[in-house]
């Protein structure tokens, strides 16, 4: 018996993002901050449409266009590290850790709703928002979503998402 899958790919040059950030050690020390220019690809599995497609190429491009471009220069800060504090007054943002402080421009900035922001938990925030963005439109949902986030040439996190039968 033979079992047949399809797979698409988008992983075009336009798909990167430069970002800094910095990960936290322990209750008093963190990396130093520093930056990646990082590059997004995306698997997607399903079956063949009506027109012998898996998924519109043009609406996923698009789609994760918008989600890098928010990421596109800013400083990475995670929302829900609990060894740091974070503190919104104004135009500025306050990160302490232990006897450290920084003070960020609030524009440079990105609280993202991760623990950390290591590129494992980066991948994963991309991943769930394309598939909710699936989910909004509607129309189509893939039967298994893999995202790549390369930091650097030869570095890479993988997360996946399949769906099942209660999604």
């Amino acid at each position: 018996m033979m079992s047949e899958s399809y797979c698409i790919r988008v992983g075009k040059e336009e798909l990167f993002f430069s970002a800094c950030h910095f990960l936290v050690l322990d209750e008093e020390s963190a990396e130093p901050m520093h930056g990646h220019t990082y590059r997004v690809s995306v698997d997607l599995w399903g079956p063949l449409d009506a027109h012998f497609f898996v998924a519109d190429f043009s609406w996923i491009r698009k789609t994760l266009r918008e989600m890098v471009g928010e990421l596109d220069h800013r400083i990475l800060l995670a929302g829900q590290e609990g060894r740091y504090r974070l503190q919104l007054s104004g135009e500025e943002i306050e990160v302490r850790l232990g006897r450290r402080r920084w003070v960020l421009p609030r524009g440079d900035c990105v609280v993202l709703p991760l623990a950390a922001t290591t590129t494992e938990l980066l991948a994963q925030y991309l991943g769930r928002r394309l598939w909710e963005a699936f989910r909004s439109r509607g129309d189509w949902m893939p039967e298994q979503l893999q995202v790549e986030l390369e930091e650097s040439p030869g570095q890479s996190a993988f997360y996946s998402l399949r769906r099942t039968s209660a999604v």
